[in-house]
């Protein structure tokens, strides 16, 4: 006997359907309670997190061995393995260091520093995208540019750069 590959019956759609409008439902509550945070831009946790939570409601809308309480109990762990990393990164900096990217200098006063490109896998192009995306049509405007723990570069005018304490946490700076 093979198994059918266009229509399975009615009972496998309407699982589907129940399935994927209750767990996005559950999704959607429980992002909304736990926050911006948990969806905010992407760090490395923040990633893992996102492609687990596909991966849950993925599975919970095709295999018909989970059941809807148990994918959003997954869910459930994700989000507050989500808030305990925050929770904990947000108090000790030892906890942060493991979970988060360091900012890094790309470009200081006139220079581009080749050595932090080639280590963060930056081209020139990219760079020079990054000032244009800021509003900078020279990089002679620019004091610094700084690839941000989320992968964004920032740029920061020579006039606004000032004594430069923003950069106080950035590597090479």
């Amino acid at each position: 006997m093979t198994e059918p590959v266009f229509y399975d019956g009615l009972a496998p759609l309407l699982r589907t359907l129940i399935i994927g409008v209750t767990g996005y439902v559950g999704i959607l509550v429980m992002l909304r309670a736990t926050g911006k945070r948990t969806l905010s831009k992407f760090n490395m946790f923040d990633f893992i997190i996102t492609v687990a939570f596909g991966s849950v409601l993925a599975t919970m809308l095709l295999s018909k061995e989970v059941v809807l309480a148990q994918g959003l109990m997954a869910i459930a762990v994700l989000v507050l393995l989500q808030l305990a990393v925050t929770y904990f990164s947000t108090r000790f900096s030892a906890v942060e260091d493991v979970i988060k990217a360091e900012p890094r200098l790309l470009y200081r006063n006139g220079q581009i520093i080749e050595k932090a490109l080639k280590d963060e896998r930056v081209s020139r192009t990219e760079l020079i995208s990054a000032a244009r995306e800021n509003g900078y049509g020279s990089l002679d405007q620019i004091g610094a540019m700084i690839l941000e723990t989320d992968g964004t570069i920032t740029a920061i005018g020579v006039d606004k750069l000032g004594p430069a304490a923003v950069l106080k946490d950035v590597k090479g700076a």
